[in-house]
């Protein structure tokens, strides 16, 4: 069996990129939609001919089977799979690289590895599936380091034990989604945990991201489905008691999830499974007002039904990811279960849609075939665009299109304000640009107080200033965000790139907390430094 070769500079497999027709298709409409767009395609160098630094460091002689300086290894584990990270790459701007790239095999690797770069001074970034989207892995801080290096968890990726009876399992941290879901496959099990990125992120890495999963609702994200969770520090080895809740003081797992990395590599975890859904049910529903759509999304989801899909699209975003023009907008609902048919709480969500003037062209769809996903018309053609977005991107970027998005959750009695205000912060700064562009904007996950919104922006840029345009953008709409009482992120973390916005979130007696954790965790400072809060400025660098 061929593997799949992984493309240096953008997502995915590069058998999977887009070509031929479905670039041609694309660059219609989005030729159609911001008319007089610049569309010439710019293909990616050779990395081959770009220029890469020197590595600055050797390991020790003990570590040297686990290392590379491969040039294709180093700058994979040195960008993420943001739209900045993909451009940079296709401009050939490697410059700022990780020094070598390190596999521990064992949890005694690990800690190996993280007493040498404490002894030496050297910057270690923990690294799962390297798909993150806020600067998480990129090594800003390199020249505060003698060297910086990549932990590249992938060979931790094992389920190493299931308990059937209580329903969970201890897995490895570098397990990737696919290979996670094939080995609980056997015994009808699932973590449930879907997220965009599924075919190329690691159990490690939603967990030190908080990262949030396809559901709307209920299970989604990856803090509820943590039983226990085992993370080497540079002080030591912390190990959680496996229990189904504790009132034992501050739940100690809390500190290191979405951590980030600054305080400890996460190396397993007892992950809360479920039951493989048997019973589904899916629809779609049209709606000719927006305000109404919006409250028929708030009032399923205030209802108890907990839909596992309540995916409400704006007009923009449902014509240009499902090709359904609406004037209000498609709600694309969805229930599923393992131990009952859902047609009642699916009839009931209906009802609520239509008394809210939504209207169901395509029905109602319904199934108990484990295998078979009850949807139907845009729900279906939302679903197959939605698993090609990424690689789209990538070829609309080498076209010298913005394409990007943006994430955040607010309260219900607040969602009309700040969508008006990121459309005028993103209107307005296309304007300064000079450049056309549209913002779309979908729920990703639906609470009792409050929506997920996920803001697309689709702008025509020009060639070799889309990273800095983008950057203009960016900064205007997180402004709006918080000026707004929205979060900078619901579930593609902090990173850098969000940390000017999330410093003014974060209150200052916690900040001032988890800068006293990070300190005793990791007295060196040597842990991905630059995400969460700046590197400690003191003599810690030996060359």
């Amino acid at each position: 069996m061929r593997m799949a070769t992984r493309s240096w500079w953008g997502w995915g497999n590069v058998a999977d990129a887009v070509t031929g027709e479905e670039r041609a298709a694309l660059t219609r409409r989005v030729a159609a939609t911001l008319p007089g767009a610049d569309l010439t395609v710019h293909e990616p160098p050779e990395l081959s001919s770009l220029e890469l630094p020197a590595p600055r460091v050797r390991v020790p002689d003990a570590l040297a089977p686990l290392a590379s300086e491969d040039p294709v290894d180093r700058v994979a584990h040195s960008r993420g799979q943001a739209f900045r990270d993909v451009v940079r790459n296709l401009l050939g701007r490697v410059d700022r690289v990780v020094d070598q790239v390190v596999r521990p095999r064992t949890e005694r690797d690990v800690i190996d590895i993280l007493d040498w770069c404490t002894d030496s001074g050297v910057a270690a970034i923990p690294y799962g599936g390297g798909t993150s989207v806020v600067g998480g892995v990129e090594p800003r801080c390199a020249e505060d380091y003698p060297a910086t290096i990549a932990v590249d968890l992938g060979g931790l990726n094992h389920v190493l034990e299931i308990d059937r009876t209580s329903r969970a399992a201890r897995i490895q941290a570098g397990i990737l989604g696919p290979a996670l879901e094939d080995a609980l496959r056997g015994h009808d099990l699932t973590l449930r945990h879907f997220p965009q990125s599924f075919e190329f992120s690691s159990l490690g890495g939603w967990l030190a991201t908080r990262a949030g999963g396809h559901y709307a609702t209920v299970y989604t994200h990856i803090d509820d489905m943590v039983e226990s969770m085992r993370v080497i520090t540079p002080i030591g080895v912390s190990e959680s008691r496996r229990l189904p809740g504790s009132g034992a003081g501050p739940a100690p797992d809390r500190m290191f999830l979405g951590s980030e990395g600054i305080l400890g590599v996460i190396t397993e975890a007892w992950m809360r499974l479920q039951d493989r859904p048997r019973w589904r049910a899916g629809a779609s529903a049209v709606f000719d007002d927006y305000a109404k759509a919006v409250a028929a999304t708030r009032t399923i989801a205030q209802s108890g039904l907990f839909p596992t899909n309540c995916r409400l699209l704006d007009p923009v975003e449902a014509f240009l990811n499902a090709g359904t023009a609406s004037a209000g907008g498609v709600l694309v609902l969805g229930f599923e279960s393992a131990d009952h048919p859902v047609g009642e709480p699916m009839q009931r969500a209906v009802q609520i849609c239509r008394e809210h003037g939504g209207r169901f062209p395509d029905g109602v769809r319904t199934t108990d075939a484990a295998e078979d996903k009850a949807s139907s018309g845009a729900a279906d053609t939302w679903r197959s665009s939605f698993l090609r977005m990424p690689y789209q991107r990538d070829a609309l970027a080498a076209q010298s299109m913005i394409v990007e998005t943006f994430e955040t959750a607010c309260t219900w009695d607040r969602f009309d304000a700040l969508r008006a205000a990121v459309l005028d912060a993103a209107n307005s700064a296309f304007d300064a640009l000079g450049v056309t562009g549209v913002v779309s904007c979908r729920f990703t996950h639906v609470y009792p107080d409050g929506p997920a919104p996920y803001f697309g922006v689709y702008a025509a840029g020009q060639w070799g200033r889309t990273v800095e345009q983008w950057d203009e953008i960016k900064a205007a709409v997180s402004e709006a965000l918080a000026t707004n009482g929205a979060t900078i992120t619901h579930h593609h973390a902090v990173g850098r790139d969000h940390r000017p916005w999330y410093d003014r979130q974060r209150p200052d007696p916690f900040a001032a907390a988890l800068r006293a954790a990070k300190s005793t965790l990791d007295p060196a400072g040597i842990l991905n430094p630059g995400v969460l809060m700046d590197p400690p400025r003191t003599e810690r660098r030996r060359p």
